[in-house]
């Protein structure tokens, strides 16, 4: 028999939140493939020399948002469906995987804000690396490499140098940074490394605030899911 009164209201409601739950499912998996292909990272993140490729991790932390985005269409599927069925099975099956998903998230949100500044660190340690070879006088092999290296870290973030340039960046500062005068060099606003920093903490603040939305929906989806199943159980003609 179907629930009334109080509950019904509930089931409709964990019906909206579910609906919203695979919304956001669906909005993090395209903010999470716009990431993998966003150009600017991209163009950094593929990146060579000597061998070594530049550091990943920012990827793996995309590859996990993709996974989590599909997972969450599926999960918010199942609780649509078993709302409207009024299934304890569904629903309690749907209850496992949404606390599930929520402590993966909080342990994700632990682990992103104790390496909040890895993958910039990452990325400016690569850049010094090529860095120091682009301006190396003993005219080392893997200098043009290096060249290379910078010109399309200065072109994709529209920088240039350190911000506390040696005297031997600055006789090849034409070669570098042929569109820059010497006037940009006044202050750190044409540094590589401020334009790596703001680069990586834009886009983890827009993973953070998308991660707390999705985190907010859950709690009050755990919620309406016990009120449900509670209510069905009690139902006249459910034993």
């Amino acid at each position: 028999m179907a629930v009334a009164g109080c509950t019904k209201c509930i089931k409709y409601m964990l019906f909206f939140f579910n609906f919203i739950f695979w919304l956001a499912g669906g909005v993090i998996l395209g903010v999470a493939l716009w990431l993998r292909h966003d150009s600017q990272t991209s163009d950094l993140l593929t990146l060579h020399l000597e061998g070594q490729q530049a550091p990943g991790t920012f990827y793996i932390s995309v590859y996990i948002l993709i996974a989590v985005g599909a997972v969450m269409m599926l999960v918010g599927f199942l609780g649509c469906y078993g709302a409207i069925q009024e299934s304890q099975c569904l629903l309690g099956t749907f209850f496992f995987f949404l606390v599930i998903l929520f402590a993966c998230e909080v342990a994700a949100a632990i682990w992103g804000f104790m390496n909040r500044d890895t993958i910039s660190k990452e990325l400016i340690n690569f850049y010094d690396s090529a860095y120091i070879k682009a301006v190396d006088v003993s005219g080392s092999p893997s200098k043009d490499a290096a060249i290379k290296v910078l010109e399309v870290f200065h072109k994709t973030l529209d920088c240039c140098g350190k911000g506390d340039d040696s005297a031997l960046f600055k006789q090849v500062v034409g070669t570098l940074c042929p569109t820059k005068s010497p006037a940009d060099f006044v202050g750190t606003s044409q540094s590589c490394h401020v334009k790596l920093i703001d680069l990586f903490s834009e886009k983890l603040y827009l993973i953070g605030l998308a991660a707390l939305a999705v985190a907010v929906i859950m709690i009050f989806e755990m919620i309406f899911t016990m009120v449900l199943c509670c209510g069905i159980r009690n139902s006249p003609g459910v034993y």
